[in-house]
């Protein structure tokens, strides 16, 4: 029989991870939970959900915002050719170019952190997305950037093991919970159209790039 309350040990089993890596993530925030007294306690169905949206599915409708809300934390200057098929120098790109931002006041925070997160799991959530994303206190509003690889990138780990050529970067304040976990699933719903990240693929230039992940194609 399945409890409802997981352990850490029950969710490192279902998450197929070290128990260290399931404690580091509750810590941080990064994985929903809470303490009874001093240990750590689970509920299954928002395990559940949390790995849903990692695989990019299982999203309900009304918790995410449509496509024309994408335009407001991405703007045409934040789309980003990628001529790399390293990781490391696609995201320092990404994080460049992010930082351009007038929301972002701290560049190495920014990317420091966004370094960190990958060292805990990699972001690629599968169909060829990365989808970076970090939480913290130099950023004023939710705001991201979009970086297009025309060749796949070869050390960017993901769920399904199909190279991710589509990055999103996504940055918010830390009080932004609700707004964050929002344009996350915005993104993964977008991309989980196999003909949106075609075309993203072959795009011409980065504002056709752009108008195709906001909806505004014609």
């Amino acid at each position: 029989m399945e409890h409802e309350i997981m352990t850490i040990e029950e969710v490192s089993e279902y998450l197929r991870v070290s128990e260290r890596t399931v404690y580091d993530w509750a810590q941080k925030g990064l994985l929903p939970g809470g303490k009874l007294g001093t240990t750590w306690r689970f509920k299954r169905s928002e395990i559940e959900n949390w790995v849903n949206r990692r695989l990019g599915s299982s999203v309900p409708p009304t918790s995410s915002p449509s496509s024309q809300a994408l335009s407001k934390i991405l703007s045409p200057d934040r789309v980003i050719l990628l001529d790399t098929t390293l990781k490391e120098e696609a995201l320092k790109k990404l994080c460049d170019t992010l930082a351009s931002s007038p929301l972002i006041h701290n560049r190495h925070e920014l990317e420091t952190s966004i370094f960190r997160r990958e060292e805990l799991m990699s972001t690629g959530i599968g169909f060829g997305v990365g989808v970076p994303h970090v939480r913290i206190a130099s950023v004023d509003d939710l705001v991201m950037a979009l970086g297009i690889a025309r060749h796949p990138i070869s050390d960017y780990a993901s769920l399904d093991s199909v190279p991710v050529q589509i990055v999103c970067m996504v940055a918010a304040g830390s009080s932004q919970h609700t707004q964050y976990i929002r344009a996350l699933s915005a993104i993964s719903s977008r991309l989980k159209d196999e003909t949106v990240r075609s075309k993203l693929i072959s795009a011409a230039d980065t504002e056709e790039a752009y108008r195709i992940f906001t909806g505004e194609e014609v």
